[in-house]
């Protein structure tokens, strides 16, 4: 057993079924038909981005379908997924969340201090459509 498997992780490699990779012309179209859908939903992902959609999500859906046939898309889920890990374990510790919550509040006064003002002085008039 590999010391990746003991780990929870499966093992690199193609996922295929046996039949397939038992034929090198038939697991090559399968690598290249994989290869292909992936890289259409990544692209679909990037395309959402700017635009309403759930772009990332997209775009790491279709790194986990290439990941069933190459490792290099293999290795950067596993990055992933540890630094996702990292990053939720570090936002749940409490001296970052207090350190948060206190520079959004600071950050949401700032803001309702500005709008105040700007209200006080110009009222409810759009700002391209001021005078002055």
């Amino acid at each position: 057993m590999a010391a990746d498997e003991t780990k929870g992780e499966q093992a690199l490699g193609s996922r295929a079924p046996q039949f397939i990779k038992a034929r090198r012309v038939l697991h090559l179209s399968w690598q290249v038909g994989v290869f292909i859908v992936g890289l259409a939903v990544v692209v679909a992902g990037v395309i959402m981005l700017p635009l309403p959609g759930p772009g990332w999500l997209v775009i790491f859906g279709g790194m986990a379908i290439w990941a069933t046939e190459f490792v290099w898309a293999q290795l950067v889920l596993r990055w992933t997924k540890r630094k996702v890990t990292e990053a939720t374990q570090k936002a749940l510790d409490p001296k970052v969340r207090r350190r948060n919550i206190i520079l959004t509040s600071v950050g949401l006064v700032i803001i309702a201090v500005l709008a105040g003002v700007y209200v006080w002085k110009f009222g409810f008039e759009m700002p391209w459509k001021i005078k002055e």
